[in-house]
């Protein structure tokens, strides 16, 4: 029997469901003690999803010596005050994305990691799909051709709340952040860092983007616009059109999702089988590498995680938000 890493879960929303429904699938890890700050909520959580322990505040899970591993789920706001704590106390980190709210927040929470020597990694968990890591390798191995576009969407229609996490400025709200990071994440992951960003948003009354169009501009003249918006649901695929070959990435394409290829005269569907909610990539991954005691991912690292969150910033900046 494999040995299982012991984790720990802060923050008890829809994300942190997802995520414990994959853990239960991973094969080297346990879900052992998870946190609220409503101790109620956290021992109903602790019940549906067989945690060992129950916490009422971060602060006594922290203190939890038997805890290996915290995945942060909290709103974005408090990734970076959370961190620090988990790193203070030897915890190896898995922080839901985005990573920050910006730069400067992700720069020091990777260095503080990397001066203690403890784990830490952005949860992209798209990065871990089957699908993704299929595609990844065939574009590098340049098996479908010369790039000539790339189009990435990710939109739902939000009720305006100024006061739940997708609007509220002091939350991080805002499109890019919550859903356009996919699309940014696909194209820096397939393409690197652009040489030129441009980008319009349509702000909502708190200030933060309720919808974000971008372009990324590289030497090669490759056309790539991204978009997230909360305004409407959009087909949330990615199409990559080669020279000679089309590829898309099937809705919704940052979850597992089957792939779509255009190529010599054939069309084929590739459905990768997964049989679970596809967190339990992400996790199993985090798991081999504290048990070969690495301090950051070898698929996602932190150098990923700040080139990722510096376009992010980018993008900001030329639709003048700040947090």
């Amino acid at each position: 029997m494999s040995q299982k890493i012991k984790w720990g879960i802060l923050g008890l929303g829809k994300i942190a469901g997802k995520f414990c429904d994959g853990l239960q699938h991973a094969s080297n890890a346990k879900l052992y003690a998870v946190a609220s700050r409503d101790l109620n909520k956290a021992e109903e959580f602790g019940a549906k999803f067989e945690a060992e322990k129950s916490y009422g505040s971060y602060e006594e899970l922290l203190k939890d010596e038997a805890v290996q591993v915290v995945y942060i789920a909290t709103p974005h706001a408090f990734h970076h005050e959370l961190a620090i704590k988990c790193i203070a106390h030897g915890k190896a980190v898995l922080c839901e994305k985005p990573f920050a709210l910006n730069y400067e927040q992700a720069s020091e929470m990777i260095s503080l990691a990397r001066e203690k020597n403890v784990f830490i990694m952005e949860a992209l968990w798209t990065a871990f799909l089957p699908h993704f890591r299929d595609l990844e390798t065939k574009f590098k191995n340049k098996e479908y051709g010369k790039l000539k576009s790339l189009k990435a969407d990710f939109g739902f229609p939000a009720e305006f709340d100024e006061t739940k996490r997708l609007f509220n400025k002091s939350l991080g709200g805002g499109s890019l952040l919550d859903i356009g990071i996919y699309p940014v994440f696909l194209a820096y992951r397939l393409l690197g860092m652009p040489n030129r960003i441009t980008a319009e948003a349509q702000l909502a009354e708190t200030g933060v983007d309720e919808s974000c169009d971008i372009k990324f501009h590289y030497d090669q003249n490759i056309d790539v616009e991204l978009t997230s918006t909360f305004k409407e649901k959009t087909p949330t695929e990615a199409v990559l059109e080669f020279e000679e070959s089309k590829v898309i990435m099937n809705s919704r394409f940052h979850e597992p999702t089957s792939i779509t290829t255009h190529q010599n005269g054939k069309h084929e569907v590739r459905d990768y089988g997964v049989e679970n909610n596809g967190y339990t990539y992400e996790a199993e991954h985090v798991g081999e590498m504290l048990l070969n005691n690495k301090t950051e991912s070898d698929i996602w690292s932190t150098e990923n995680t700040l080139e990722l969150m510096q376009l992010l910033d980018s993008i900001r900046k030329e639709i003048k938000l700040e947090y």
